[in-house]
């Protein structure tokens, strides 16, 4: 066996995801520098590299920590595993987070390969795929039934019993789900995928929604935290999350049942190293499965978390991957994320009578959350923009269509409905409906 050739590599540690979710989460950048490890991060054509390299560029943004950026043309393990083998040679990888949606399954696959702390290869490659996760927990799901491309269009939806939601097999912010009322909307909407999609039929589930996030640490629960989700179901036949609150208002028995339920799944996946985000619905008293997410949640979740328990989550998330031994508090306030309504147009500008507003998605920076202390007033921390402006405003059909949300944090035992009235009359958005048609679109 031959000698390492470079055994003076420099210890490293290697990030994969695209700018949009890396610059929310770009404190992770920052932490693995701060402990002596040069980060490495991957990313996909969805990253224009002049954006990326502007970020590099300026010394006061964290992604000028940033060691080496190596580009693949797409996210899948056949794409990432050659294109980080100049890396791998260059420096002593010690650990692997993957950031965002698109890199869970090569992330999770490299980690293990490396011998490092990570979810698990098939932990991960179930948290991309639907089906696996409802082939795998069966009981803890929806009743479902799996529409191959070569079905669509000789589908039967005469045994279907509606109403039904219809899904993807491989997206997520609720991209191309759809609730169906009807055998002749239900052949209309599968003829809209993708020619080679998997799509799932689900019995629509009715009850209320959250996601349980975990910090776990070879196998074991470390920390969960239930995180009650709002969205536009009612308004039509999406399912956007409109809203984020961390933690949930639960009474200790459903607290406990989304807790046993997340365990269970986490168990039966195998997930061992770092921290995960489990969607459910409480359906009369019964934790039933939406989606398993070997990765850290969407949104301003982790801000979320950071607001209500007085400390951020990009520490542990590293320490987790590194094999270290970890800590994370209960929270002592709630936190809510609030998506605002939006008129059709474009849009000219978001403005507050709050918080300062953030345009996140422009500048490729999201501001620092500031916790206050456990007894402070309620009160709006941030608003932030996820739309370039100029961008056409329509329909909130899924999460991308989203203009925007502001941030706010009370005392857990305020009440709390009607916070999120009060800090949306904040913000007004600002849009030109010159030359926009009454669908929204653009003449």
């Amino acid at each position: 066996m031959q000698a390492d050739p470079t055994p003076s590599r420099p210890p490293a540690f290697l990030f994969m995801g695209d700018l949009v979710i890396v610059a929310r989460q770009a404190r992770l950048i920052s932490e693995a520098r701060r402990r002596g490890l040069a980060p490495l991060l991957v990313v996909t054509p969805h990253t224009r590299p002049e954006r990326l390299a502007a970020c590099q560029g300026d010394p006061r943004h964290p992604l000028s920590a940033l060691a080496e950026v190596v580009s693949v043309p797409d996210a899948t393990t056949d794409h990432v595993l050659p294109g980080i083998q100049p890396l791998l040679q260059r420096y002593d990888v010690r650990g692997v987070i993957c950031i965002g949606d698109f890199f869970v399954e090569p992330a999770g696959i490299t980690a293990h390969c490396l011998g490092l702390p990570g979810p698990g290869a098939g932990a991960s490659r179930m948290a991309r795929n639907k089906v696996l996760q409802r082939t795998a927990l069966p009981d803890l799901s929806p009743a479902w039934q799996v529409v191959t491309p070569e079905q669509r269009d000789t589908f039967d939806p005469g045994p279907v019993t509606f109403p039904v939601v219809v899904k993807p097999a491989g997206r997520f912010s609720s991209l191309g789900v759809h609730r169906v009322d009807d055998g002749d909307r239900l052949k209309s909407v599968l003829r809209e995928y993708e020619p080679g999609e998997l799509v799932l039929i689900e019995q629509l589930v009715e009850g209320p929604e959250f996601s349980v996030e975990s910090l776990v640490q070879r196998g074991e629960i470390l920390w969960q935290g239930v995180t009650a989700k709002r969205t536009n179901e009612r308004l039509g036949s999406s399912f956007t999350e409109m809203g984020h609150t961390s933690p949930a208002v639960l009474s200790d028995a459903d607290e406990k049942l989304l807790h046993q339920a997340n365990a269970e799944v986490l168990g039966r996946i195998g997930f061992a190293d770092g921290i995960s985000h489990v969607e459910f619905r409480l359906s009369a008293g019964v934790p039933v499965l939406m989606e398993a997410a070997t990765r850290l949640p969407g949104g301003a979740i982790t801000f979320l978390w950071e607001l209500a328990t007085g400390e951020p989550l990009e520490p542990v998330m590293v320490d987790l991957a590194l094999g270290r031994a970890v800590r994370y508090p209960l929270p002592r306030r709630r936190a809510t994320q609030a998506y605002f309504d939006h008129p059709t147009g474009r849009l000219r500008d978001v403005v507050s009578t709050g918080p300062e507003v953030h345009w996140v998605e422009r500048d490729d920076r999201w501001p620092v959350p500031r916790p206050v202390p456990a007894d402070a007033p309620a009160g709006a921390r941030s608003v932030l923009v996820t739309q370039q402006p100029h961008a056409l405003l329509g329909p909130q059909i899924d999460g991308e269509q989203r203009s925007g949300s502001i941030l706010f944090d009370a005392p857990l035992d305020e009440p709390h409905e009607a916070l999120a009235d009060r800090f949306l009359a904040e913000v007004t958005v600002v849009v030109d409906t010159d030359g926009i048609g009454r669908d929204g679109s653009s003449s």
